[in-house]
């Protein structure tokens, strides 16, 4: 059995890996913040900790024998997936919240880590979650990267296909796909384009030709 010296230095080391995780994304705005993490960290400790007494009890007393103290840890990941799940947005065309629902995962596996005792891979794995948080942001926003743009231009009766684009290609951007519709009760054409190119392109002289065409009545374009 654990002792409660031991029992409580663990609770602790739960509470400073998982603040130190959460008080990272908190700093950056995320949902799932310093409280959130911390609160995760520790409850995972706790888990095992339980999980770790009930096998020593089946070591002693016969009728704890058949508890397989797994189960608790492996029903504590399926929670936290349930938690995960909830800090994930979808806005319109993109998803927010993917790396902070990771964090969670890694915090409670983190925390699994540190109640069962395995103090160097808790720590290991706290040190590579916080060097991937925050010193790979900086790289990451360094590397170029290729960005998409859903665009709908509506037009009048006269919109041209190979006018728009045009504008694109002049520009660097590439066609993924095309989308057509047409009223003909409001005498309109609608253009849904997804594009892409390079972080960094000209999106605002597209916009500017555009609005210089004169068959253009709409334009919008979301990320």
């Amino acid at each position: 059995m654990l002792s409660p010296s031991e029992i409580i230095f663990k609770l602790l080391l739960g509470t400073l890996l998982g603040g130190i995780i959460g008080f990272e994304r908190q700093t950056h705005g995320r949902p799932a913040g310093f409280r959130t993490q911390l609160l995760v960290c520790v409850s995972c400790v706790l888990i095992m900790i339980i999980s770790e007494s009930y096998y020593a009890l089946g070591l002693v007393r016969p009728e704890y024998a058949r508890i397989d103290p797994t189960r608790i840890a492996a029903g504590a990941m399926t929670g936290v997936g349930f938690l995960g799940a909830g800090v994930i947005l979808k806005t319109g065309v993109s998803i927010q919240g993917l790396t902070t629902a990771a964090c969670i995962w890694i915090v409670s596996a983190i925390g699994l880590a540190v109640g069962a005792g395995q103090y160097v891979a808790g720590i290991t794995g706290f040190v590579i979650t916080f060097f991937s948080l925050w010193f790979l942001r900086i790289v990451e926003s360094r590397i170029p990267r290729m960005i998409y743009k859903y665009v709908t231009l509506v037009t009048d009766e006269t919109g041209n296909e190979d006018t728009i684009k045009s504008v694109f290609r002049d520009r660097g951007f590439e066609i993924i796909r095309m989308d057509y519709n047409v009223d003909f009760q409001k005498k309109e054409k609608s253009f849904i384009f997804t594009i892409t190119g390079r972080d960094g392109m000209p999106v605002n002289e597209a916009i500017d030709a555009f609005s210089a065409v004169s068959f253009t009545k709409r334009l919008e374009i979301r990320s």
